[in-house]
């Protein structure tokens, strides 16, 4: 693709939210636990990470790299024993990049009561070609009301993104005019 390519040449069929969706399961052993006992949140953030990479990949039909992390809400400690089930899905897609929403619910491997939700995530991710070159992505079709609503959220975060971007660039941009080193 290149800069000339005019966007009907680049678009491609649009995928529903189901078709990527994808739920990842992990039960927690000790090995998972830091110092106070409960499972690590760095061994919550790869799980996260790894059911995202798994939809956003899906979703754009090849490999998919991790742009950013938005948002990682921890709700509720995960303890060993848990069953760890962190649900993923694209919320909102670019030109090459997707937002992927992701919730994590844990219940007691032995006990037959609901799973709780005990965190939550945002990521962006850039869909890539070898040569690691962006390429494009499908767009996504929201098929519910909670998508469409996940959808314009999404857009929201976005919009937030870019303009916390541009206002650190413009700062570090003034601090080095006046000739302020950091």
């Amino acid at each position: 693709m290149t800069d000339q390519a005019t966007e009907a040449e680049t678009a491609l069929p649009g995928k529903p939210t189901a078709a990527s969706r994808t739920t990842l399961s992990h039960i927690m052993t000790a090995n998972e636990t830091n110092l106070l006992g409960t499972v690590h949140g760095g061994v919550i953030m790869k799980l996260v990470d790894d059911a995202a990479g798994a939809v956003a990949g899906r979703h754009s039909g090849g490999p998919a790299v991790t742009a950013s992390m938005d948002e990682m809400v921890f709700l509720e400690p995960v303890r060993v024993g848990d069953l760890v089930h962190v649900k993923a899905q694209v919320n909102w897609t670019g030109r090459s990049s997707m937002e992927v929403g992701v919730r994590v619910l844990a219940e007691r491997w032995n006990e037959s009561r609901p799973a709780t939700q005990v965190g939550s995530a945002y990521l962006v991710f850039a869909a890539v070609e070898e040569g690691g070159r962006p390429r494009a992505v499908p767009p996504v079709l929201p098929e519910t009301e909670r998508d469409k609503r996940r959808y314009q959220e999404a857009q929201i975060r976005r919009t937030h993104r870019l303009a916390r971007r541009r206002a650190i660039k413009e700062l570090r941009e003034r601090r080095a005019a006046e000739g302020l080193e950091d």
